[in-house]
């Protein structure tokens, strides 16, 4: 991991579509999460997610880190999901994988606070790069093949 200190590289945000799998899509309509209603937005200043009708928002300075994981059981993957271990949370489309982003201080969504956010976006590469860009170190740990 790098230790580029970080700066705002952006000032209008781009959007980064949550992948919704073609077998989970029938599911995800309970909780609104459709291909146009799942995406996570990205500028200097704010990460903002929507999954059908959960939204979450970070300020880009309270990530500390950020790593691309997966495959996922899809078991485990799909929906909005938290960590009994960690008390993560997730939003995913598909067991393919995502992008932990780790907090400095754990976050509050809700009643809960949240150490971590994982997002199951489509462009994995895209976004881990994107947040580089941005001065957050990280990495890419998928299992590869």
């Amino acid at each position: 991991m790098s230790s580029v200190p970080k700066q705002e590289v952006q000032t209008t945000a781009t959007r980064y579509p949550i992948r919704v799998g073609a077998r989970s899509a029938p599911l995800l309509l309970a909780l609104g999460a459709t291909r146009n209603r799942a995406w996570v937005d990205l500028d200097g200043a704010w990460i903002s997610a929507r999954f059908g009708f959960f939204r979450f928002r970070v300020p880009v300075e309270a990530v500390t880190s950020w790593r691309v994981e997966g495959p996922w059981r899809w078991i485990t993957a799909i929906g909005v999901r938290r960590s009994i271990r960690g008390g993560d949370m997730s939003f995913a489309g598909s067991p393919r994988g995502g992008v932990r982003l780790d907090f400095d201080v754990p976050r509050r969504w809700g009643p809960l606070r949240v150490p971590a956010f994982y997002l199951g976006v489509d462009d994995l590469d895209g976004f881990g790069a994107a947040l580089a860009a941005l001065g957050i170190p990280g990495e890419d740990a998928r299992r590869r093949a």
